[in-house]
Protein backbone atom coordinates (compact mmCIF):
# COMPACT_ATOMS: atom_id res chain seq x y z
CA UNK A 1 0.00 0.00 0.00
CA UNK A 2 1.65 3.39 -1.01
CA UNK A 3 -0.23 7.36 -0.36
CA UNK A 4 0.26 8.87 -3.62
CA UNK A 5 0.76 12.71 -4.12
CA UNK A 6 1.38 15.74 -6.12
CA UNK A 7 3.81 18.48 -5.36
CA UNK A 8 1.73 21.12 -3.79
CA UNK A 9 2.58 24.92 -5.12
CA UNK A 10 2.69 27.57 -2.37
CA UNK A 11 0.54 27.68 0.16
CA UNK A 12 -1.89 24.64 -1.11
CA UNK A 13 -3.04 22.03 0.67
CA UNK A 14 -1.40 18.46 -0.56
CA UNK A 15 -4.12 16.60 -2.34
CA UNK A 16 -3.20 13.07 -1.79
CA UNK A 17 -4.86 8.97 -2.68
CA UNK A 18 -4.54 6.52 -0.46
CA UNK A 19 -4.78 2.99 -0.01
CA UNK A 20 -4.91 2.60 4.01
CA UNK A 21 -3.06 0.04 5.58
CA UNK A 22 -5.28 -0.60 8.05
CA UNK A 23 -7.67 -1.68 5.67
CA UNK A 24 -8.07 -5.20 4.29
CA UNK A 25 -6.26 -6.17 1.96
CA UNK A 26 -9.29 -7.06 -0.75
CA UNK A 27 -11.75 -4.81 -1.27
CA UNK A 28 -14.43 -4.26 -3.88
CA UNK A 29 -12.21 -2.30 -5.99
CA UNK A 30 -10.11 -5.65 -6.87
CA UNK A 31 -13.01 -7.30 -8.77
CA UNK A 32 -13.42 -4.21 -11.59
CA UNK A 33 -13.07 -5.24 -14.66
CA UNK A 34 -10.00 -4.65 -16.29
CA UNK A 35 -11.55 -3.66 -19.27
CA UNK A 36 -13.14 -0.34 -17.60
CA UNK A 37 -9.54 0.48 -16.74
CA UNK A 38 -8.40 0.75 -20.51
CA UNK A 39 -8.01 4.56 -21.29
CA UNK A 40 -8.58 5.56 -17.59
CA UNK A 41 -6.75 7.71 -15.35
CA UNK A 42 -7.36 9.55 -12.02
CA UNK A 43 -5.30 12.24 -9.85
CA UNK A 44 -4.45 15.60 -9.50
CA UNK A 45 -1.82 15.97 -12.35
CA UNK A 46 -3.11 17.49 -15.60
CA UNK A 47 -4.95 14.23 -17.65
CA UNK A 48 -3.50 13.30 -21.18
CA UNK A 49 -5.17 12.49 -24.25
CA UNK A 50 -4.58 9.51 -26.40
CA UNK A 51 -6.39 7.49 -28.96
CA UNK A 52 -4.79 4.81 -27.40
CA UNK A 53 -6.92 3.18 -24.55
CA UNK A 54 -3.81 2.30 -22.47
CA UNK A 55 -4.50 0.68 -19.19
CA UNK A 56 -4.84 2.80 -16.37
CA UNK A 57 -1.31 3.03 -14.33
CA UNK A 58 -0.95 3.04 -10.16
CA UNK A 59 -3.34 1.80 -7.97
CA UNK A 60 -7.07 2.38 -7.55
CA UNK A 61 -7.20 4.82 -3.76
CA UNK A 62 -9.77 3.78 -1.19
CA UNK A 63 -9.83 7.72 -0.35
CA UNK A 64 -9.30 10.70 -2.02
CA UNK A 65 -8.73 13.76 0.37
CA UNK A 66 -9.46 16.85 -1.33
CA UNK A 67 -8.11 20.07 0.06
CA UNK A 68 -10.48 23.03 0.75
CA UNK A 69 -9.28 26.03 -0.86
CA UNK A 70 -5.59 26.69 -3.22
CA UNK A 71 -5.21 23.00 -4.84
CA UNK A 72 -5.65 21.31 -8.50
CA UNK A 73 -8.71 19.78 -8.98
CA UNK A 74 -9.04 15.65 -8.57
CA UNK A 75 -9.70 14.22 -12.03
CA UNK A 76 -11.45 11.04 -13.65
CA UNK A 77 -10.63 10.44 -16.93
CA UNK A 78 -12.30 7.64 -18.88
CA UNK A 79 -12.81 7.02 -23.27
CA UNK A 80 -16.76 7.50 -22.82
CA UNK A 81 -19.48 8.98 -20.52
CA UNK A 82 -20.98 5.09 -20.20
CA UNK A 83 -17.35 3.92 -19.73
CA UNK A 84 -17.04 6.56 -16.76
CA UNK A 85 -20.81 5.79 -14.79
CA UNK A 86 -20.05 2.24 -15.19
CA UNK A 87 -16.64 2.38 -13.54
CA UNK A 88 -17.47 4.74 -11.21
CA UNK A 89 -20.39 2.79 -10.15
CA UNK A 90 -18.21 -0.71 -9.51
CA UNK A 91 -15.66 1.60 -7.36
CA UNK A 92 -17.69 1.07 -4.22
CA UNK A 93 -14.24 1.04 -2.38
CA UNK A 94 -13.59 4.69 -3.23
CA UNK A 95 -14.48 7.83 -1.33
CA UNK A 96 -14.13 11.59 -1.69
CA UNK A 97 -13.85 12.86 1.72
CA UNK A 98 -11.96 16.10 2.69
CA UNK A 99 -8.46 16.56 4.36
CA UNK A 100 -7.69 16.22 7.88
CA UNK A 101 -6.77 19.94 7.43
CA UNK A 102 -9.55 21.09 5.44
CA UNK A 103 -12.08 19.45 8.36
CA UNK A 104 -10.04 21.54 10.86
CA UNK A 105 -10.70 24.37 8.85
CA UNK A 106 -14.17 24.67 7.79
CA UNK A 107 -17.16 23.39 10.50
CA UNK A 108 -19.25 22.70 8.45
CA UNK A 109 -20.74 20.41 5.41
CA UNK A 110 -18.47 20.36 2.43
CA UNK A 111 -19.78 20.40 -0.64
CA UNK A 112 -18.36 18.86 -3.83
CA UNK A 113 -18.29 21.15 -7.13
CA UNK A 114 -17.81 18.91 -10.53
CA UNK A 115 -17.00 20.23 -14.22
CA UNK A 116 -17.54 17.60 -16.55
CA UNK A 117 -15.20 17.92 -19.86
CA UNK A 118 -15.54 16.49 -23.17
CA UNK A 119 -12.12 16.53 -25.19
CA UNK A 120 -11.44 15.58 -28.46
CA UNK A 121 -8.81 12.66 -29.04
CA UNK A 122 -7.59 14.93 -31.62
CA UNK A 123 -8.72 17.55 -34.73
CA UNK A 124 -8.88 14.52 -37.08
CA UNK A 125 -11.08 12.26 -34.76
CA UNK A 126 -14.45 11.74 -34.28
CA UNK A 127 -13.61 10.50 -31.00
CA UNK A 128 -14.19 12.28 -27.30
CA UNK A 129 -13.29 11.37 -23.66
CA UNK A 130 -14.85 12.29 -20.48
CA UNK A 131 -13.17 13.92 -17.84
CA UNK A 132 -14.61 15.06 -14.34
CA UNK A 133 -12.94 17.66 -12.31
CA UNK A 134 -13.79 17.98 -8.60
CA UNK A 135 -12.97 20.37 -5.89
CA UNK A 136 -14.40 21.49 -2.83
CA UNK A 137 -16.62 24.39 -3.17
CA UNK A 138 -15.63 27.65 -1.88
CA UNK A 139 -17.62 30.80 -1.30
CA UNK A 140 -16.99 33.70 -3.46
CA UNK A 141 -16.20 37.10 -1.36
CA UNK A 142 -18.65 39.66 -0.66
CA UNK A 143 -16.47 42.33 -2.27
CA UNK A 144 -15.13 40.30 -4.95
CA UNK A 145 -15.72 42.44 -8.64
CA UNK A 146 -17.50 38.93 -10.25
CA UNK A 147 -18.90 37.59 -7.85
CA UNK A 148 -22.35 37.30 -9.60
CA UNK A 149 -21.22 35.37 -12.28
CA UNK A 150 -20.13 32.75 -9.72
CA UNK A 151 -24.03 32.84 -7.98
CA UNK A 152 -26.41 32.94 -11.26
CA UNK A 153 -25.76 29.22 -11.34
CA UNK A 154 -24.19 29.55 -15.30
CA UNK A 155 -23.07 26.04 -16.38
CA UNK A 156 -20.80 27.77 -19.28
CA UNK A 157 -19.01 29.22 -16.02
CA UNK A 158 -16.50 27.72 -13.96
CA UNK A 159 -17.58 27.50 -10.31
CA UNK A 160 -15.35 29.93 -7.56
CA UNK A 161 -13.16 27.20 -6.55
CA UNK A 162 -11.51 26.50 -9.66
CA UNK A 163 -10.32 30.12 -10.18
CA UNK A 164 -8.01 29.42 -6.79
CA UNK A 165 -5.24 27.80 -8.66
CA UNK A 166 -3.99 27.43 -12.48
CA UNK A 167 -6.95 26.53 -14.54
CA UNK A 168 -6.63 22.77 -15.84
CA UNK A 169 -5.76 23.22 -20.01
CA UNK A 170 -8.52 21.90 -21.21
CA UNK A 171 -11.02 24.29 -19.44
CA UNK A 172 -9.14 27.38 -20.29
CA UNK A 173 -10.24 28.12 -23.99
CA UNK A 174 -13.90 28.50 -22.40
CA UNK A 175 -17.25 26.20 -22.32
CA UNK A 176 -17.38 25.35 -26.21
CA UNK A 177 -14.37 25.14 -27.75
CA UNK A 178 -13.78 23.24 -30.76
CA UNK A 179 -11.59 20.48 -29.01
CA UNK A 180 -12.37 20.79 -25.52
CA UNK A 181 -16.17 21.45 -24.06
CA UNK A 182 -16.99 21.48 -20.71
CA UNK A 183 -20.31 21.70 -18.33
CA UNK A 184 -20.12 23.39 -15.11
CA UNK A 185 -22.81 20.91 -12.61
CA UNK A 186 -24.98 23.76 -11.01
CA UNK A 187 -26.88 23.49 -7.83
CA UNK A 188 -30.43 23.59 -8.77
CA UNK A 189 -33.94 23.32 -6.18
CA UNK A 190 -34.12 20.02 -7.16
CA UNK A 191 -30.85 18.45 -6.77
CA UNK A 192 -28.05 20.46 -4.78
CA UNK A 193 -24.70 19.72 -4.42
CA UNK A 194 -23.61 16.74 -3.01
CA UNK A 195 -22.04 16.57 0.84
CA UNK A 196 -18.43 15.36 1.52
CA UNK A 197 -18.08 12.40 1.95
CA UNK A 198 -19.27 10.28 -0.55
CA UNK A 199 -18.83 7.05 -2.32
CA UNK A 200 -17.78 7.02 -5.93
CA UNK A 201 -20.80 4.74 -6.23
CA UNK A 202 -23.16 7.69 -4.80
CA UNK A 203 -21.35 9.73 -7.83
CA UNK A 204 -22.20 7.96 -10.31
CA UNK A 205 -26.16 7.78 -9.13
CA UNK A 206 -25.74 11.80 -8.82
CA UNK A 207 -24.51 11.84 -11.93
CA UNK A 208 -27.71 9.74 -13.63
CA UNK A 209 -29.63 12.21 -11.83
CA UNK A 210 -27.68 15.11 -13.22
CA UNK A 211 -28.26 14.19 -17.09
CA UNK A 212 -31.45 13.36 -16.19
CA UNK A 213 -32.61 16.64 -14.96
CA UNK A 214 -30.84 17.82 -18.03
CA UNK A 215 -32.91 15.86 -20.48
CA UNK A 216 -36.25 17.14 -18.87
CA UNK A 217 -34.89 20.85 -19.90
CA UNK A 218 -33.80 19.67 -23.40
CA UNK A 219 -36.58 21.53 -24.76
CA UNK A 220 -35.93 24.46 -22.56
CA UNK A 221 -33.86 27.16 -24.32
CA UNK A 222 -34.37 29.87 -21.33
CA UNK A 223 -32.13 27.14 -19.27
CA UNK A 224 -28.58 25.94 -19.68
CA UNK A 225 -29.41 22.67 -17.87
CA UNK A 226 -30.39 20.88 -21.24
CA UNK A 227 -26.70 21.23 -22.60
CA UNK A 228 -25.17 18.52 -20.62
CA UNK A 229 -27.86 15.87 -22.48
CA UNK A 230 -26.95 17.67 -25.56
CA UNK A 231 -22.82 17.59 -25.42
CA UNK A 232 -23.02 13.36 -24.34
CA UNK A 233 -25.34 13.09 -27.61
CA UNK A 234 -23.32 15.04 -29.57
CA UNK A 235 -19.96 12.97 -28.53
CA UNK A 236 -21.69 9.96 -28.23
CA UNK A 237 -24.20 9.14 -31.16
CA UNK A 238 -23.76 5.84 -31.41
CA UNK A 239 -24.34 4.85 -28.20
CA UNK A 240 -27.40 2.34 -27.56
CA UNK A 241 -30.47 3.86 -26.26
CA UNK A 242 -32.72 0.82 -26.51
CA UNK A 243 -32.88 -2.40 -24.71
CA UNK A 244 -34.64 -5.35 -23.81
CA UNK A 245 -36.12 -6.83 -20.58
CA UNK A 246 -33.92 -8.01 -19.11
CA UNK A 247 -31.90 -4.92 -19.60
CA UNK A 248 -35.03 -2.66 -18.21
CA UNK A 249 -34.94 -5.02 -15.02
CA UNK A 250 -31.24 -3.99 -14.57
CA UNK A 251 -32.05 -0.67 -14.72
CA UNK A 252 -34.47 -0.37 -12.39
CA UNK A 253 -32.27 -2.74 -10.19
CA UNK A 254 -29.40 -0.26 -10.46
CA UNK A 255 -32.21 2.87 -8.98
CA UNK A 256 -33.62 0.51 -5.97
CA UNK A 257 -29.74 -0.12 -4.92
CA UNK A 258 -29.23 3.44 -4.94
CA UNK A 259 -32.66 4.31 -3.39
CA UNK A 260 -33.88 6.32 -6.76
CA UNK A 261 -37.26 6.65 -7.18
CA UNK A 262 -39.15 4.90 -10.17
CA UNK A 263 -40.08 8.10 -11.57
CA UNK A 264 -37.77 8.06 -14.75
CA UNK A 265 -38.42 8.60 -18.43
CA UNK A 266 -36.91 6.26 -21.29
CA UNK A 267 -34.02 7.99 -21.81
CA UNK A 268 -33.13 7.96 -17.91
CA UNK A 269 -33.52 4.73 -18.41
CA UNK A 270 -31.10 4.19 -21.12
CA UNK A 271 -28.62 6.16 -18.99
CA UNK A 272 -28.51 3.70 -16.90
CA UNK A 273 -27.98 0.54 -18.92
CA UNK A 274 -25.62 -2.04 -18.22
CA UNK A 275 -23.76 -0.25 -15.19
CA UNK A 276 -24.45 -2.83 -12.54
CA UNK A 277 -23.65 -5.43 -14.95
CA UNK A 278 -21.95 -7.48 -12.62
CA UNK A 279 -22.20 -5.59 -9.66
CA UNK A 280 -21.80 -6.88 -6.12
CA UNK A 281 -25.11 -6.51 -3.73
CA UNK A 282 -23.12 -6.47 -0.27
CA UNK A 283 -21.23 -3.18 -1.59
CA UNK A 284 -24.37 -1.64 -2.44
CA UNK A 285 -25.90 -1.74 0.93
CA UNK A 286 -28.49 -4.40 -0.78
Amino acid sequence: MSNLSVQEEPRERRPSMTNHASEPPLTANQFVDNELLRGVSLGFNSPSISGALSPMQGPIPNVVALPYGKCPPFHVKAPSWRDLIKLMARLSGTRLEPTIEAMAVVKTDMKIRIVVNFVKVHQSSSDWHVILYMTIDYPVPANHPYAYKYRNGDPNVLPYSYSLSPMPAFLRDGADAPMSKWYNIPATQSNPLRKLPITFPDLAAYLITVLSESRVAVHDSSSGLRRLAKLIDTSYPSENTQGDEDERERRGLFDRLLKRSHRQSRDRNADTYDVVTPFYADEFGA
